[in-house]
């Protein structure tokens, strides 16, 4: 049967979900050649970065980019972990998450939790604040207080997000629980952190502390440098799609609401499809290595708002979210006198199935 997406049906979104479904489907092998294919490269890239250094920093630093490479596409298996959707069997999930969480420096458990609620909120303007970038809306920004501004400046600029977002991000938030977390996802938290101080431990008795951190740093820094831009280029562009509850669609959210990050092949695989990203958030049942499959699958999935590495730039630009034009902009727009800020929302959408349930605190 050929999946492509019939338009034409009474309703398209029915048939736009129903035929992801064949793309659902786990694949163990495909599941188990990936990590080989991901952590032998990475495992070989960071002793030859370590090796390279009795030799030159500066032949040992290319072997450190690729090798941050490496630990996004990790990232991008634990990410599927998270989903359920790399094994069929959840304890596997489980394992391997909480593996790759060590090497990413994020535990499992608490990244499902507040990415499950990204998930189900993303494009919410009423639900903002769990596992999604820091967005006001132009009228917010003008009510807002001085203190306010200047945080949220602080925040959205480049340097701070880019810079200081890895070290706050992986080394300094993930190592705390959440308010309200339950004992196993509180355990798993603790677990992570002990078994990354171990790793990094046994590391530099092997290698000494300065060697460890000529190799690890630069690893650390732009993998968490490229994992951020990932999470923001793809939902941080010019005509994205946000919405307050009411006139909220979960489908309308994924498919508007995330972007299709055209990358280079070689890009494309080492970032795991994640480029994809509408298909994903669609359906994130679907594991990285058929998201490729389920676009070229649907008309309308490719129909999506393509970014590519050059106009993907324009998103630094971006500041907040303008709710007359439904477009991001600069800190320049001003409001309308009298005009409140959602005075010109669209009418409700006949079509609007539900998000995915939120997870139980």
């Amino acid at each position: 049967m050929n999946p492509s997406t019939n338009t034409t049906s009474a309703n398209p979104i029915a048939e736009l979900k129903k035929h992801m479904k064949p793309y659902e489907k786990t694949d163990s092998k495909a599941s188990i050649l990936q990590m080989v294919n991901t952590l032998v490269p990475l495992i070989l890239l960071w002793v030859g970065g370590y090796l390279s250094l009795s030799v030159s920093y500066w032949l040992a630093l290319p072997l450190l980019l690729v090798a941050s490479g490496f630990v996004i596409r990790t990232f991008i298996i634990f990410h599927d972990c998270t989903h359920g959707s790399f094994f069929k069997n959840k304890k596997a999930n489980d394992i391997v998450g909480t593996i790759t969480g060590v090497i990413t420096m994020m535990p499992y458990r608490k990244w499902k939790y507040s990415h499950t609620r990204h998930h189900a909120t993303s494009s919410n303007l009423d639900k903002r604040g769990e596992g999604d970038m820091w967005l006001l809306t132009v009228e917010e920004y003008a009510e807002a207080s001085f203190w306010t501004r200047l945080a949220y400046r602080f925040y959205r600029n480049p340097l701070v997000m880019f810079g200081l977002g890895p070290i706050f991000v992986f080394l300094i938030e993930s190592r705390f629980n959440r308010k309200g977390a339950k004992r196993q996802e509180r355990i798993n938290t603790h677990l992570t952190t002990v078994l990354i101080v171990l790793l990094y431990a046994a590391l530099i008795w092997a290698i000494g502390w300065q060697a460890f951190l000529l190799v690890q740093v630069p690893v650390f820094f732009f993998s968490g440098l490229f994992g951020i831009w990932l999470f923001y280029v793809q939902h941080q562009f010019e005509d994205s799609y946000f919405e307050h509850e009411e006139e909220w669609s979960y489908v309308n959210a994924a498919v508007e609401g995330s972007s299709y990050y055209k990358l280079p092949k070689p890009l494309q695989w080492i970032t795991g499809n994640i480029g994809f990203h509408h298909v994903h958030h669609l359906s994130p049942k679907v594991p990285n290595y058929n998201l490729a499959k389920a676009h070229d699958s649907s008309v309308p999935l490719q129909k999506a708002t393509t970014i590519t590495l050059r106009t993907s730039l324009q998103s630094l630009k971006f500041r907040l979210w303008d709710e007359e034009t439904k477009t991001f902009t600069g800190y320049g727009r001003k409001v309308r006198s009298g005009l409140p800020g959602n005075a010109v929302q669209a009418v409700a959408r006949e079509l609007k199935p539900k998000a995915p349930a939120l997870p139980k605190d």
